[in-house]
């Protein structure tokens, strides 16, 4: 008897519209266990999962990739009747049945398949394409082959292919000893060939916010640069005793953050937001960290930075890291920031002028290090030294004042006693 189970849109995050099917990691046909992801929604802000209610076989989708959906919407029907571990296409069934092989039959398998346990899928993929197994890297367990192995190797094969059919040049000719002149280039050569993708709807939303920025906001940066020597002979001198102790290493990261909160606090418009004509002072310190995923830019929030310790900055920074480039951050976790800071330095940058975060009034663009010639009492010595970029929204702040913030986390930087004495 048939147990069908439609499976719809989850509950969307507040001021979330819709979402894009941005991929399905399982087929019609194929089995699934309960709470496994099927298929990811890409909202402009986050990525959600949508797990299977139970154990069974995927029986049909009804929103493919690329299909835009809203709360409720169904996605899919699942068979909760069938035997998930009789469809042989997935991988843990293809391991299931492989794990019924002898070695005496793994052994026998050199120079054919006959008898090695593996999937249908797999079987009927190999004799379509006359492929030898034994020339096929297993990914499963103790080698096994699965249908994914063999797809990478049609698909790695096809490719070259295609490559030899564009680069090898037609010698024919010239092997019979004929001298022939080169033909007129074409028109359009392959390697200039173009192609067109839509946006993510989070590379759109980020590209929304960006002009926003720049439409509404009076924007205008001013720059200073830090001496980093105290930075780096304490990260020397503690860097192994405080990553024994925290689990964790010091990085430059929880520095400026301590930095900026000192700031904030002597600056508190810095720390504002213009909502219609009236500026929101925030008594708070909610510090956003700008990371870099394969998606686009994300920033996570520091709750609270002022009660968070070096160690507590330094593991919440890597959990958000991990967390953002997996997919799996929340959006309550990239709202809500009264002040952002981005290091274009991990990418080698050497100066820029870093946009604002709406509704933000002001953003901490941190660069590489790099040895430069600089004048300490009178003589020219080399000092690490990084430039420091403050955008600000002028409708609010000062110059006057920009100026002195970024001033005075220079000092905190330059002389790190400040931010724990409170001077």
């Amino acid at each position: 008897m048939s147990n069908s189970i439609e499976i719809r849109t989850p509950e969307l995050p507040e001021s979330v519209a819709d979402a894009k099917v941005l991929a399905w990691h399982k087929s019609a046909g194929e089995s699934v266990v309960q709470d496994e992801n099927l298929a990811d929604l890409e909202t402009d802000k986050v990525v959600l999962e949508v797990p299977a209610p139970a154990d069974g076989v995927l029986e049909k989708i009804l929103a493919d990739a690329g299909a835009v959906v809203n709360a409720g919407t169904p996605l899919a029907v699942l068979d909760a009747s069938a035997d998930s571990g009789a469809a042989g296409i997935d991988d843990a069934a293809e391991e299931a049945a492989g794990d019924a092989a002898t070695p005496a039959e793994a052994q026998s398998a050199v120079g054919g398949h006959g008898s090695v346990a593996m999937s249908p899928a797999v079987r009927r993929l190999l004799e379509e394409h006359d492929l030898d197994i034994s020339s096929i890297r297993g990914s499963g367990k103790r080698g096994r082959v699965l249908k994914r192995d063999v797809l990478a190797v049609l698909s790695s094969a096809a490719g070259a292919a295609t490559a030899a059919r564009v680069e090898e040049p037609d010698t024919a000719e010239a092997d019979a000893g004929e001298t022939i002149e080169a033909p007129p280039a074409p028109a359009a050569q392959p390697h200039r060939q173009e192609r067109r993708e839509t946006m993510s709807r989070l590379r759109a939303r980020i590209a929304q916010r960006m002009v926003e920025s720049q439409r509404e906001a009076a924007m205008l940066t001013t720059f200073n640069d830090a001496d980093m020597s105290a930075v780096l002979d304490l990260r020397r001198r503690h860097g192994e005793e405080f990553e024994a102790r925290h689990g964790v290493r010091i990085g430059f990261m929880s520095f400026f953050v301590a930095a900026s909160v000192a700031a904030l606090n002597r600056f508190p418009v810095v720390n504002a937001s213009v909502e219609g004509d009236k500026i929101v002072y925030h008594d708070y310190y909610d510090i956003g960290v700008a990371v870099s995923t394969d998606r686009g830019l994300l920033v996570p929030v520091l709750r609270d930075a002022d009660r968070l310790s070096f160690a507590d900055i330094e593991q919440t920074i890597g959990t958000f890291a991990s967390r953002a480039r997996a997919g799996t951050i929340g959006l309550d976790e990239l709202t809500g920031g009264t002040f952002t800071i981005t290091n274009g330095g991990v990418f080698g940058s050497l100066l820029s002028t870093p946009i604002l975060n709406p509704p933000q009034s002001g953003i901490l663009g941190m660069h590489r290090i790099e040895q430069r010639a600089v004048v300490v009492d009178g003589e020219i010595v080399a000092r690490p030294m990084m430039h420091l970029a403050l955008s600000y929204d002028h409708r609010i702040v000062d110059g006057r004042e920009a100026v002195l913030f970024l001033s005075e986390i220079k000092k905190s930087i330059e002389d790190p006693a400040r931010m724990i004495l409170s001077v």
